[in-house]
């Protein structure tokens, strides 16, 4: 890893610093989120009393008789009794049951797909998820649709579920499968409602929860891309907090929710934008099988004198790239758009753009003649170092023209030695540098140019379902980590950031660089004085990736070590094809036939600081002369 690379990976860290130092939470915002902290343990102690008391009830004590059906429900009192029943509606790719217990979703099962452990993939069941909607009804009562029992009727793929509530007036949740499509139609038809609901009240509360699975082995890496996302009317895609509880009072009017997992998410669209919207994110940390509890609350525009349907959709599916895009496949206006397709993160824009038009496209070309996908992160590696060969081969050359150079430049090392002439040696040394043609700064720009690529592939692989439980060699699932051995044993700082096992690929991608690091050094020896510690920090940056990418997807950890792997045979070939003594040969005919040039700017600017910096050092040495 020659200084360069260091460069690159410096920048990168003051980047990162420098983001979490301005968009670190104010002394308001952490006020608010303490409060919000506190009113969710009020709210869960007085569920678990309100559990405790419900379970210690006898039966006869807990129902309530018909005058307080009539007095807390009115019209629909006739709905609040009733046995729960569910129904299933089901194409080739999901299985959908609803229950007439508030008409509601009761579960959803992707069948194509299993979990980690090889169960049926549910992305929620039972009572992981609620949906309610409030009623504004005469006499000021609220009726919750989530304590009624609505009925059911089934015509084809259409499963209705009605709300009676006496005479010729019902509430209809209709819902609609499509298929061999993840997305299923719901729609709110009401009938007669006028008289019975406020006149003064034009919309609906609608409450809609759900408790996350974990689906995958990886917990904390799941954690980490398990975001509740949401979608402005305007072309703005946002999402809360993944790795601590968030809410948020959303102030313009939402298109869509998407309740997003790693590699599934949940998705409530509505055809007419809802307002109000509230939503927060908790994380589960003490509760096995869950990974966070997601929560909206929001208002619907509703008019119980108009019978016009109140239209949403659901997208129960994979965060698979293609899928989402293609439901925005024919609609020309941008802002009819549904974006799902952010869903998939990858990366901040000229990453993402990186990812949308050259690896996914690429990565679903070998996708079509290949099933094994170890060889076609291999491909895709080998393409990659192919595209960036002449940045590599630049960045090569520049090295090789300083580290001929380097009998010169020990010769002025001699010339000026001690700390008193550091200005004079830096000076002289690029005089050298200058009439022999060579920028110092010449191999940065290639390394620079390579990071963006090198960042698009790190957001791509965790994110990218299509690795999900493929195997290659000894992993079994290049979307999570490959453990070849794991303890139980929770050992304090490891085991919070490395984690309680080994992972092979990323072990071998971190032996490589080391081998790398210090190949390199020797390659790039210029015989320039370096930074105290600088060879030390050369070594620890390869172990500090151990340590972050130990937890992350086996999928990268060998795309990283196979394109280091193939950067050293590279410098190698470099080096064996590449005659040392004709490049300094040829740097000497560049000194002795180039005319003098004028110099840059930029080169101005660094001479003139270096004047600058030698007179501030010549004056203190006068200071301390005269001291003595």
């Amino acid at each position: 890893m020659d200084r360069n690379t260091v460069l690159g990976f410096v920048l990168i860290g003051a980047i990162l610093f420098a983001y979490s130092w301005f968009n670190k939470p104010s002394d308001a915002q952490l006020k608010l989120q303490q409060k919000y902290n506190d009113s969710i343990a009020l709210v869960e102690k007085q569920r678990q009393i309100a559990e405790k008391q419900a379970k210690q009830a006898p039966a006869e004590q807990i129902q309530l008789s018909d005058s307080a059906k009539a007095a807390k429900f009115g019209s629909f009192a006739a709905a609040a009794t009733g046995t729960e029943k569910i129904e299933t509606l089901q194409n080739d790719l999901m299985e959908v049951k609803i229950s007439n217990k508030g008409g509601r979703i009761y579960s959803v099962r992707l069948k194509k797909y299993k979990t980690f452990d090889k169960k049926p993939l549910y992305l929620f069941n039972g009572n992981e998820s609620s949906f309610n909607l409030t009623l504004h009804a005469v006499n000021n009562q609220l009726i919750n649709t989530g304590d009624l029992y609505f009925t059911p009727m089934l015509k084809d793929s259409t499963i209705t579920m009605r709300l009676n509530a006496g005479g010729n007036s019902s509430l209809d949740f209709v819902y609609t499968i499509r298929p061999k499509n993840y997305m299923m139609k719901f729609d709110i038809v009401s009938s007669g409602m006028d008289s019975l609901l406020a006149s003064n009240v034009n919309t609906m509360q609608l409450k809609w929860s759900q408790r996350l699975r974990q689906q995958e082995k990886g917990e904390k890496n799941e954690n980490k891309y398990a975001n509740l996302y949401y979608k402005y009317t305007t072309d703005e895609v946002d999402y809360l907090s993944d790795s601590k509880d968030d809410q948020k009072e959303l102030p313009n009017k939402v298109k869509w929710i998407a309740y997003k997992d790693q590699f599934f998410s949940s998705v409530l669209i509505a055809q007419n934008p809802i307002s109000s919207v509230n939503i927060a994110s908790r994380v589960l940390k003490n509760e096995p099988g869950y990974i966070k509890q997601y929560d909206t609350d929001a208002l619907i525009e509703f008019n119980a004198k108009n019978n016009k349907p109140i239209s949403f959709s659901y997208y129960f599916g994979p965060n698979h790239y293609p899928t989402l895009k293609n439901l925005d496949k024919g609609v020309k206006n941008d802002e009819d758009k549904l974006r799902l397709d952010k869903l998939v993160p990858l990366g901040a824009k000229l990453f993402r753009w990186i990812n949308q038009w050259i690896v996914i496209p690429l990565f679903n070309f070998f996708e079509k003649y290949i099933s094994n996908y170890g060889l076609i992160i291999l491909l895709l590696t080998l393409v990659i170092k192919t595209v960036l060969f002449p940045l590599t081969f630049k960045s090569y050359i520049s090295s090789a023209k300083m580290r001929v150079l380097r009998p010169q430049v020990e010769e002025l090392n001699e010339k000026y030695p001690g700390q008193d002439k550091a200005m004079d040696k830096q000076r002289a040394t690029m005089d050298l540098y200058k009439k022999v043609g060579v920028n110092p700064m010449s191999g940065c720009l290639p390394m620079l140019l390579q990071m963006p690529i090198l960042i698009a592939m790190y957001m791509f692989f965790p994110s990218s379902i299509e690795l999900r439980q493929q195997s290659f060699l000894w992993a079994t699932d290049l979307s999570t980590y490959d453990s070849i051995f794991s303890w139980s044993t929770q050992i304090p700082v490891l085991s919070q950031f490395y984690g309680n096992h080994i992972s092979l690929f990323c072990l071998l991608m971190t032996a490589t660089n080391i081998v790398y690091t210090k190949f390199n050094m020797e390659a790039t020896n210029t015989g320039q004085a370096q930074m105290p510690g600088m060879k030390t920090m050369m070594y620890l940056m390869p172990v500090m990736f151990l340590f972050v990418l130990n937890q992350f997807a086996s999928g990268l950890s060998y795309y990283y070590f196979i394109s280091t792997l193939i950067t050293i045979l590279q410098t190698l070939a470099f080096r064996k094809f590449i005659n040392e003594e004709k490049l300094l040969a040829k740097l000497h005919a560049n000194a002795a036939k180039k005319p003098a040039k004028k110099k840059s700017s930029f080169m101005a600017r660094i001479e003139e600081a270096q004047r600058r910096q030698q007179e501030i050092v010549r004056e203190q040495q006068k200071q301390r002369q005269k001291r003595k």
